[in-house]
């Protein structure tokens, strides 16, 4: 029997190039939308679910299992960027990141678990971001979404190997998709003391994306990690220097990899 996936998120970008790559493996894949009907022709099913609503999450993991009786993998992949400095970020759109790249995924885990405990088995991937390994300037708030979300895998898969359910991180860097299109921008206004160097900021964020790596990329690693034994607490996937930056904030005194991020950053 092919085995069933659920992917948050999975109508565009990263969580589509997973599913249509899966897909055509072989995987019985269902993927989640806020608003399904705007995605008719996904090659794979879209269910309802929105992960700040757990009335939706619960009723969409249930009708899986109904349908086919089980369910092997979940990839928590539904995120939400934002940037601004992080004064001037209202509270409320704080909470809402928060809502989306952290509650959002504990609740999700939260549904499948009975499943997969009834099962012995499952797998669970967490698709975080790079930036969750570093406070980056005007994208703090994400960075602490994703690695709150980092962290909290690494607790949560100590607690779940009693039950043969396996959870690991896949953290991205920079990937040619819409996320800049849809995540929360603080306005850039001309009476900010932040207003130049946001605005720097902003414009070279953006251009990452633009010019960032093929989502497929995502989707081939995925696909490996489904198909290990024993998957790893942490999985980088992008260009070299991306993950690289990783490497370098664990071995350089913190002022020294501080200095390179403001230069790189040009702050």
């Amino acid at each position: 029997m092919s085995k069933v996936v659920l992917i948050t998120g999975g109508s565009s970008g990263i969580g589509k190039s997973i599913g249509e790559f899966l897909t055509n493996k072989g995987f019985k894949v269902y993927g989640t939308s806020r608003t399904p009907k705007n995605y008719s022709s996904s090659k794979f099913p879209l269910l309802a679910l929105d992960v700040k609503d757990v009335s939706t999450i619960k009723t969409s993991v249930a009708s899986i299992i109904e349908k086919e009786g089980t369910l092997d993998v979940l990839i928590n992949n539904a995120g939400a960027g934002i940037t601004g400095p992080i004064e001037e970020i209202p509270e409320a759109e704080i909470k809402a990141n928060f809502d989306t790249n952290f509650f959002g995924p504990i609740n999700v885990i939260k549904a499948v678990l009975p499943q997969m405990r009834k099962q012995q088995s499952g797998l669970i991937i967490n698709i975080t971001s790079i930036a969750g390994y570093m406070g980056l300037p005007y994208r703090g708030i994400y960075s602490a979404s994703k690695g709150a979300l980092e962290i909290l895998t690494e607790a949560f898969r100590m607690e779940l190997k009693p039950f043969n359910i396996q959870m690991t991180n896949v953290a991205p860097g920079d990937f040619a998709t819409n996320i800049a299109a849809g995540r929360y921008h603080a306005p850039l206004q001309k009476s900010s003391p932040y207003h130049t160097t946001y605005g720097k900021s902003l414009e070279l964020m953006n251009a990452h994306v633009d010019a960032g790596s093929d989502p497929d990329m995502m989707a081939k690693a995925v696909y490996k990690i489904i198909n290990t034994n024993k998957p790893k607490v942490h999985y980088k996937v992008g260009e070299f220097m991306q993950k690289f930056s990783v490497v370098l904030k664990r071995i350089l005194p913190d002022t020294i990899y501080e200095k390179l991020l403001m230069n790189h950053y040009k702050l």
